[in-house]
């Protein structure tokens, strides 16, 4: 059996345009319903979600019939969470509050086999089909696609340099950490953080690697997308259950 094909991390290699959803909710019937809806990516998170590591596999197989690519989120730039995603099979990982160089350094060491990494051997894992890819250890980085989150006004100061750590494969944005650090928090959308953001993607974007951003607000969408944003996510599960429910009871109880 041939090794799969990362078809995320070609796309944004080649800068095209990914749009993806939240997964918040841990149950396998939600990431399929997800994974059926159209969408380039999902992103399941155990970071802010009830979704543990041995619970990840599970979600991760009910996106696998789709043309979808999952995007497994740990909850901490770990040698040991990380080793166990990709184990699960997990070729995309998004790792949370990546603060410096040498912390991407750090990630692309926990994803990467020796001697380039730390990442431990294991056997008959689902990451090689329980043992039926071919050269599976010899060729597993060449379809894993790693992108760190910058969440901080000092990690983004560092944009460039981050960018530049080989094996990064892009940089995501996270709207609600960094306003927060700018000392907005709760305002993803005041104009002072949506400036920097779209600061921070059109240097990225300079600096060659691919940017991501997750908001809710369309204009801010639109916004990323022409400063360059490659992949983005534009809504999440429970916001979408949250508003549809609240939205059928004021139709009807007004």
């Amino acid at each position: 059996m041939d090794m799969p094909k990362n078809t995320f991390k070609a796309a944004i290699a080649k800068g095209e345009l990914q749009v993806g959803v939240w997964n918040t909710i841990p149950d396998p019937s939600v990431v399929e319903l997800l994974a059926g809806a159209g969408f380039d990516w999902v992103l399941i998170d155990s970071e802010h979600t009830p979704v543990t590591i041995p619970g990840m596999m599970p979600l991760m197989q009910a996106a696998a019939p789709y043309p979808v690519s999952a995007i497994a989120r740990p909850g901490w730039n770990d040698m040991i969470e990380i080793k166990r995603l990709l184990d699960q099979g997990a070729q995309t990982l998004l790792i949370p509050y990546v603060q410096s160089v040498e912390e991407a350094e750090l990630a692309v060491r926990h994803v990467r086999y020796p001697p380039k990494g730390v990442r431990g051997v294991g056997g008959t894992t689902r990451a090689s089909r329980y043992g039926a890819v071919k050269d599976y250890i010899q060729n597993a980085e060449k379809e894993i696609c790693l992108l760190v989150q910058i969440e901080t006004v000092e990690a983004m100061a560092q944009a460039e340099e981050i960018a530049a750590v080989d094996g990064v494969d892009g940089i995501f944005i996270g709207p609600a950490d960094f306003a927060a650090s700018m000392g907005y928090a709760g305002q993803p959308t005041h104009p002072e953080v949506k400036a920097a953001i779209l600061d921070g993607i059109r240097r990225i974007k300079a600096a060659g690697k691919a940017p991501g951003i997750l908001t809710l607000d369309p204009t801010f969408q639109d916004e990323a997308r022409e400063a360059g944003a490659v992949f983005v996510a534009v809504t999440l599960d429970s916001s979408v259950l949250r508003a549809g429910v609240i939205a059928a009871r004021e139709r009807f109880a007004g």
